[in-house]
């Protein structure tokens, strides 16, 4: 595709969002420039790790895999917000990086713009791929990327409490053996759940478990499933089993809620294992129960590996290799081991498993994730996932019960 075709592919939606980055994000001829800027022997990648430094592991791997490939890799580091800022100002330049390395639900708004090629494109082989997780980079019956890696949510607990409060933890299997566990802990004198309910994606991305747990869409936000789940978690605050404090949550602070060894039970991600690992008590994960057992579908976090559009399509074929090697079985483990991922294939999840038995309720859960904009839903996800937590807020505060803050949702997002 060349790229005054490229640039009428881009959608009004994305032009707003290049406007409003110009002004902080321009992304000119200088140091973050993408493949036009680079010789033909020096290829671009743009990722949003900016914790790993040169001497890191991850940036070894790029290096190593660009000597594979027989070119020179040169890497830009992004916060997340300002990556997608950069990728769509870049696309509308003809200025795109060779590689790029986005959170998920970033995917469909980059494609539905033009911005990147399809692995009918491109040629990356993604049959290993978990299909659940590799739902979060396909919209339109096309795939764009592949995953790198996953994590998703699912529930500490801390096991002092349970024991004292008698709880088996082996008996919550659904949402009434969660709340009578909640109900046991309370009468024992400790507080009971704690998560993220905060006005962000983030109070979004902590309810879906239970949204989707409770067998309701996206598509319906005012559904009997859907209020059954918003009342779930307005219940638990009513009763004393969740704090106020949830409303102003964020999963850090939530964390820091129940690192303080008063919760029983904390939702939150793989990210935190390594805190729970100096919490200074014993702690085990449970995947978050649906309404009448099983597994709940968590969001999956994490990011996809993509190939923009390039006016030179003779780049494919090296970029490709790179990405090959980037997403190869032999790097995956060492790779989401560095991330804190649980990986995208069953083979190498087995492994990690292997390596570390803590991870297995962690694969799991994943195993049942669903990625936000799965479904189809593209771009029109950033609108229901607001509307979504404006009802949230709306009902823990008590300002309208959980059945009109959801019909008022659906209205808003019709």
């Amino acid at each position: 595709m060349n790229s005054s075709s490229r640039r009428r592919r881009l959608t009004a939606a994305a032009l707003t969002a290049l406007a409003v980055a110009v002004t902080s994000t321009a992304c000119g001829s200088g140091s973050d420039g993408g493949s036009n800027t680079a010789d033909s022997g020096t290829y671009t990648i743009w990722d949003p790790y900016p914790q790993f430094d040169k001497s890191s592991a991850w940036a070894k791997l790029l290096d190593s895999c660009g000597t594979e490939a027989g070119v020179k890799v040169k890497r830009t580091a992004f916060d997340t917000s300002d990556l997608s800022n950069k990728a769509l100002l870049a696309a509308q330049q003809d200025n795109s990086a060779d590689v790029l390395i986005v959170d998920n639900p970033v995917v469909s708004t980059l494609a539905e713009a033009g911005v990147l090629t399809t692995t009918d494109d491109n040629k990356l082989d993604t049959s290993k791929v978990d299909p659940n997780l590799l739902a979060a980079g396909q919209t339109g019956g096309k795939t764009y990327g592949t995953p790198i890696g996953a994590n998703t949510l699912a529930l500490y607990y801390n096991k002092d409490i349970l024991k004292k409060a008698g709880v088996d933890i082996t008996s919550i299997k659904d949402w009434a053996s969660l709340t009578a566990a909640l109900a046991k802990v309370d009468k024992a004198g400790k507080k009971g759940i704690t998560f993220s309910a905060i006005g962000t994606e983030e109070g979004s991305f902590q309810f879906l478990p239970w949204f989707w747990g409770s067998g309701a869409r996206l598509t319906q936000l005012d559904s009997a499933e859907a209020v059954s789940a918003l009342a779930l978690w307005s219940d638990w605050l009513k009763k004393g089993y969740a704090p106020n404090s949830v409303i102003n949550n964020t999963q850090t602070t939530s964390w820091q809620e129940f690192a303080s060894g008063d919760y029983a039970f904390a939702e939150n991600g793989t990210w935190q294992l390594a805190n729970a690992e100096k919490a200074g008590f014993a702690y085990g994960v449970l995947p978050i129960p649906g309404a009448k057992g099983g597994n709940a579908a968590a969001p999956t976090g994490g990011e996809f590996v993509t190939l923009p559009v390039q006016s030179d399509t003779g780049r494919y074929a090296t970029t490709q290799k790179l990405v090959a090697c980037l997403t190869h079985t032999d790097h995956l483990f060492d790779t989401d081991t560095t991330l804190s991922y649980v990986a995208p294939t069953s083979e190498v999840q087995a492994k990690q498993v292997a390596a570390n038995a803590e991870l297995k309720p962690w694969v799991d859960a994943v195993k049942a994730a669903r990625g936000r904009t799965s479904d189809d839903l593209g771009t029109k996800y950033p609108k229901i996932s607001e509307q979504l937590w404006k009802a949230v807020q709306s009902a823990l505060s008590g300002s309208n019960s959980p059945k009109d803050a959801l019909s008022a949702a659906q209205s808003a997002v019709k």
